[in-house]
C-alpha cells in the first residue's frame, strides 16, 4: 500500500490529469472541432476519436514529465512499464460512441495503481460537470461531497446496470440473463458513469463484461470508498492484471448473492463433475 504522502502526491497529479482532459474535451465540444468524420472504428469495433488520442498523449506527456519512473496503460497509445510500483490506467474517453452521439455519459478514467492494486480513481464527466474522486482508504467525493451506496440486500428491489449487453460475449450472456431477470429494473448505455451512481446510492448493481483495465480501474477505490463492493466475477479484488468481467454492489450483502447467481451454471457442472 502506498504511503499517505504518496497518495496525496498521485492524488494531486490525477486531479491534475482529470484537469487537462476537462479542457480539452470540453473545448471540442465548444468550438464543433468534432466531427463524425474524425472517428475511426477500431478492431474491436469500437470507436476512437482524434480527441481520444490527443488527450491521452497529453496525459502522458504531463506523467513523463514529472514521474519518469511511473507506467503508464493507456486503450489508444499501449503500454509502458507495467511492472513499475506506480502506474497509471488511462481511458481518456470513455463512452466514445456516447461522445459522438452528444449524450452526455462520456467521460476520462484515471486510476493509479501501486504494486497493481488501484488505489486512485477518478472519473471526470465535462458535460455534466461532475467528478468522482477515490482514494484508498478515504471516502469516496462528488464534486467534494462524500458519498455513500444506499442499502438493498434484495435483487428484487434492484436497479441494475450495464453498459450494453451487445458487449457480453456469447459465452457470458447467460449467467447475465440470471441476474438481470431478478432485477427490479435495468439501466442500459451510463458506461462508467453508472459506476458513479452506484457509489452515489442511485444505482445498486452495476455488471459488465468484455472490458479492458482501462475501463475498470478507476471504478475500484470509487465503489469501495463509498461502501460498496467491486470484484471480478469470480469474486477476486480489480487488480491491474483484472478483466474482462467487472461486478459492483452498492451492498456487500447483494453482491454475495448475485456472485452465487452468476457462478451458478459453472458450479453445477463442476458437481457433476464435468
Amino acid at each position: 500500500m502506498a504511503s499517505t504522502a504518496n497518495l496525496v502526491t498521485c492524488l494531486r497529479m490525477a486531479i491534475e490529469l482529470a484537469e487537462t482532459s476537462r479542457e480539452m474535451i470540453g473545448r471540442s465540444l465548444v468550438d464543433g472541432a468534432f466531427r463524425h468524420g474524425d472517428a475511426t472504428l477500431k478492431e474491436d469495433r469500437s470507436f476512437v476519436t482524434a480527441t481520444d488520442a490527443a488527450v491521452e498523449a497529453r496525459l502522458r506527456e504531463i506523467i513523463s514529465r514529472r514521474f519518469p519512473d511511473h507506467g503508464v496503460i493507456g486503450e489508444e497509445h499501449g503500454e509502458h512499464g507495467r511492472g513499475c510500483s506506480h502506474v497509471w490506467v488511462l481511458d481518456p474517453i470513455d463512452g466514445t460512441a456516447a461522445f459522438m452521439a452528444g449524450i452526455p455519459v462520456f467521460g476520462s478514467l484515471i486510476a493509479c495503481c501501486v504494486d497493481g492494486d488501484p488505489v486512485i480513481g477518478v472519473m471526470d464527466f465535462p458535460a455534466l460537470g461532475a467528478r468522482f474522486v477515490g482514494v484508498a482508504g478515504e471516502p469516496t467525493r462528488l464534486n467534494g461531497n462524500v458519498l455513500k451506496t444506499r442499502p438493498c440486500a434484495e435483487l428484487a428491489g434492484a436497479i441494475l446496470s450495464a453498459s450494453s449487453p451487445d458487449f457480453f460475449p456469447p459465452g457470458d450472456i447467460q449467467a447475465f440473463e440470471r441476474l438481470r431477470s431478478r432485477t427490479a429494473w435495468r439501466i442500459y448505455g451510463a458506461a462508467a458513469l453508472a459506476y458513479g451512481r452506484l457509489a452515489q446510492g442511485r444505482i445498486d448493481l452495476s455488471i459488465d463484461s468484455g472490458l479492458k483495465i482501462w475501463d475498470i480501474a478507476a471504478f475500484a477505490p470509487i465503489v469501495s470508498g463509498a461502501g460498496g463492493r467491486i470484484t471480478d466475477w469470480a469474486g477476486a479484488p480489480l487488480t491491474i492484471d483484472s478483466g474482462p468481467r467487472v461486478l459492483a454492489a452498492g451492498d456487500p450483502a447483494m453482491h454475495a448473492v448475485a456472485l452465487e447467481l452468476l457462478g451458478r451454471e459453472d458450479a453445477a457442472k463442476r458437481r457433476a463433475g464435468t
